[in-house]
């Protein structure tokens, strides 16, 4: 079930996903779908970071960065960590986080 509530939700993407413009096309996708929050790089090669926003919209983002990913990527596994429930958006956009 996924009413309109806003929900918060940490990912990491594994694969080829660094060098590949994963994070500036994830950024389009989140904007694309009003969603907010942050993408980066992480030393172990994965992408990692948070997305807010309506729960449909956070269901299709979810599913985008499982499957799509930027068209040079290849994504082996995703994962998705402390799914909750949020009053308000704790992003004003969604950022690149160097």
């Amino acid at each position: 079930m996924c009413n309109e509530d806003l929900i918060s939700v940490d990912y990491e993407i594994f694969g080829r996903v660094q060098g590949v413009f994963f994070r500036k096309y994830t950024q389009a996708e989140g904007k694309k779908l009003g969603l907010v929050g942050w993408v980066q790089n992480t030393s172990a090669g994965t992408v990692q970071g948070q997305l807010q926003g309506p729960c449909s919209k956070v269901k299709e983002m979810k599913e985008w960065l499982k499957s799509t990913g930027s068209p040079k990527s290849h994504i082996t596994k995703a994962e998705f960590n402390n799914e909750k429930t949020v009053d308000r958006l704790e992003h004003s956009s969604f950022n690149i986080v160097k």
